[in-house]
């Protein structure tokens, strides 16, 4: 069992930045994929960010490219979020999620974490 906690949301202005954290606790962390999802009002929740076990490999959706990254630190057991010039579009709820090793869903998830970005 891997837990999550995400932390760093917070009510910012259009064009502000914002780091988002989540730290894992729990079994071992090796080899686990993790990503950034989020969910607006109404909407469906939307893969943002992903990353590889050893940091190689990231990938975002097309609206976040050129603004956010995705990093993370293996000795902390932690993988951040660098969000920069917000829109208000990006508000939404913030989770992230790790992926067992070598598999494609994601079965962990943490309880998530508010960005609201206002005009």
């Amino acid at each position: 069992q891997v837990l999550l906690v995400e932390s760093g949301g917070g009510l910012v202005q259009a064009g502000d930045s914002l780091r988002l954290s989540c730290a894992a606790s729990g079994r071992t962390f090796t080899g686990y994929g993790l990503g950034w999802f989020r969910q607006a009002p109404g909407k469906e929740r939307e893969f943002v960010a992903g990353i590889s076990w050893w940091g190689a490999r990231t990938s975002y959706v097309d609206s976040v490219k050129g603004r956010f990254t995705i990093y993370r630190d293996n000795d902390e057991k932690t993988m951040y979020l660098q969000m920069s010039r917000l829109k208000p579009e990006d508000t939404a709820m913030y989770y992230c999620a790790a992926q067992n090793p070598g598999a494609k869903e994601y079965d962990y998830w943490g309880q998530g974490t508010q960005v609201t970005v206002s005009s």
